[in-house]
């Protein structure tokens, strides 16, 4: 049986274990939360490293993209670089063909016509592949960085101008702590504050990292769709009480959940048998495609 266990930022409170069967392996998949100590983070890393078969890292980003361009976080590499032997991976690699696969499934699959839908999406530096996706689809979309992230009301509708702030503003914000611009911890447990709720109004889709959506989030979005990642049931009871009309996951469910796509990269990684730096689109794409994971659809309020 392979292991993989992703080593989170976020808050313990969060954490779930599934064993599940693919392509006729059966793998150990838990998500461990350090509630927001990168000390203790580095600490885990390096007490799993060589005793399980890949780690992801959730709850943080070691790589941002933004057009052809990347970014790294200084708190990721310390993280990405606390093991020697075992494979550690955030997610932005898969995130790249698994979610760009998540806008056509909503054509294809739900029928879901993108063609001028608003869409608010409110981190795309770590879901470039999402972002991209939903523009080529003809959607309207909102870039929500500097909104969610910096707290700065500045809103980025066309994706080269984002491009390009991006190029001005990151070599500098890289370099701050994590936990500056992203809730962690015991912070991902605390009510929305609601803020910016013209944004939040105005969109027919919400898109990207739950917590980035979660944190300002209002009391009210009735008949919304909405596009993340990693959500617990009491996260599907918390948007169906807003009134969202669908909840969409870019992570298929196991065992009751959508894990990160740490996780499921991490997964992938072990049964490549390649290490990350080795491990091309393709090569995600044919394990996807073998796989026949699809993105986890939940109707919420009619």
């Amino acid at each position: 049986m392979k292991r993989i266990v992703s080593v989170s930022l976020g808050s313990s409170t969060r954490d779930h274990r599934a064993v599940v069967n693919l392509l006729g392996e059966e793998f150990d998949i838990s998500r461990e939360g350090v509630d927001g100590k990168l000390d203790v983070a580095l600490a885990k890393i390096a007490e799993l490293d060589g005793k399980v078969d890949a780690i992801g890292l959730g709850g943080i980003d070691v790589y941002l993209y933004a057009g052809s361009k990347r970014y790294a976080l200084r708190d990721g590499l310390r993280l990405l670089q606390a093991a020697k032997v075992t494979p550690v991976v955030d997610g932005s690699g898969l995130k790249n063909t698994l979610e760009r696969a998540a806008v056509r499934f909503m054509q294809d699959e739900l029928k879901l016509d993108l063609r001028g839908k608003k869409v608010l999406m409110v981190s795309a530096l770590d879901r470039f592949g999402m972002a991209q996706a939903l523009v080529d689809a003809g959607a309207d979309v909102l870039f929500g960085d500097f909104i969610f992230a910096l707290d700065k009301d500045i809103a980025v509708r066309d994706l080269r101008t984002f491009e390009e702030m991006a190029e001005k503003y990151l070599p500098d914000a890289c370099k701050l702590p994590f936990q500056f611009f992203y809730p962690t911890g015991k912070k991902q447990e605390k009510p929305p504050q609601p803020k910016y709720p013209e944004y939040y109004a105005e969109a027919d889709i919400i898109a990207g990292d739950f917590h980035f959506m979660r944190q300002f989030m209002p009391d009210r979005l009735d008949g919304k769709i909405v596009l993340t990642n990693t959500v617990t049931e009491a996260n599907v009871d918390e948007l169906r009480a807003r009134g969202v009309k669908l909840l969409i996951t870019t992570t298929p469910d196991f065992a009751g959940r959508s894990f990160g796509t740490n996780v499921v990269e991490a997964a992938l990684l072990a049964l490549l048998g390649k290490r990350w730096e080795d491990v091309t689109a393709a090569d995600y794409e044919r394990v996807l495609h073998e796989l026949h994971l699809k993105p986890r659809v939940v109707p919420l309020n009619a």
